[in-house]
């Protein structure tokens, strides 16, 4: 019951986000694209992909790039795990060509509807977007090459079921690339409860134990190829972080600048920062 709860705000979250595009506000600075171009280069795109990728489909919600650690190669199936408006399924899809296929998962109505008006307006006839739960993957044994993920799976309830469903889509032989949030420490679980439910706090794990977690399903050569903390000047440019790190409660019109929040607000926002870090993370089954 919790966890479907837990999944419940999840999409209201990211339905408002899909809805909404770039901009948690009606303000023109909220919407600038050109701002969420420069966050997203600073988690790993580069200008040649972000350009590449239909209008739209870069709502700045990642914290990686997985695709451009994957290695993949052409012919290969990819399987993203909540796949949003599909920016990383359109990149993934020039890498395996017209031979490869990438298939997007993700529980979010909207962010399906705005994924698939994207790759209609890409023509792109090797990606396919399907509904369905990361814990429970609309997906056959074995079917995947390479499943990837950006910034989703510190979302689930159930994480351990999500990495167990990884490992059963994926061939043997196959690779896990995923770029996620971690704790390098415990939060104060009063902190943890101010943030939204679609924020990539509430639910992150400690770092050992999400490592531990994927080894535990049958994973090998788990290894983590990156590790970045990000700064206060990051959240306060960022219009969606403005939106998931408020309190539910809080009405998010009041949340326009991270400049407004009064000082409590700030110090749970520096908390989390020096409490959080996001992870590059590859892995493979045997």
């Amino acid at each position: 019951m919790e966890e479907e709860k837990v999944r419940k705000e999840v999409r209201k979250g990211y339905a408002r986000i899909a809805k909404q595009g770039l901009c948690c506000s009606s303000s023109a600075s909220c919407c600038d694209s050109s701002s969420t171009q420069e966050l997203s280069k600073k988690i790993g795109y580069t200008d040649t992909e972000l350009q590449s990728v239909p209008e739209g489909a870069n709502l700045s919600l990642g914290c990686g790039n997985p695709v451009a650690l994957a290695s993949l190669k052409e012919g290969e199936t990819v399987v993203d795990l909540g796949s949003g408006a599909g920016i990383d399924c359109f990149l993934a899809a020039k890498k395996v060509g017209e031979k490869g296929k990438v298939i997007g998962i993700d529980m979010t109505h909207e962010m399906l509807d705005k994924a698939r008006e994207n790759a209609e307006k890409g023509n792109y006839k090797n990606v396919e977007f399907r509904l369905g739960e990361i814990e429970n993957l609309p997906v056959a044994n074995n079917t995947a090459d390479v499943i990837i993920s950006n910034c989703v799976i510190n979302l689930s309830p159930n994480k351990k079921r999500v990495f167990e469903e990884a490992f059963r889509a994926l061939k043997p032989g196959g690779r896990l690339m995923i770029s996620d949030m971690v704790l390098l420490k415990d939060i104060p679980e009063a902190i943890k409860q101010r943030a939204h439910p679609a924020s990539c706090v509430r639910g992150a794990m400690l770092k050992d134990e999400y490592l531990e977690t994927i080894k535990q399903v049958g994973f090998r050569g788990v290894e983590i190829l990156k590790e970045t903390q990000h700064s206060f000047d990051d959240v306060a440019s960022d219009p969606n972080a403005r939106v998931i790190v408020a309190r539910p409660d809080k009405d998010t019109e009041q949340l326009k600048h991270v400049s407004e929040l009064e000082r409590k607000e700030r110090e749970i926002v520096k908390e989390i920062l020096t409490s959080t870090a996001s992870i590059d993370v590859v892995a493979r089954k045997p």
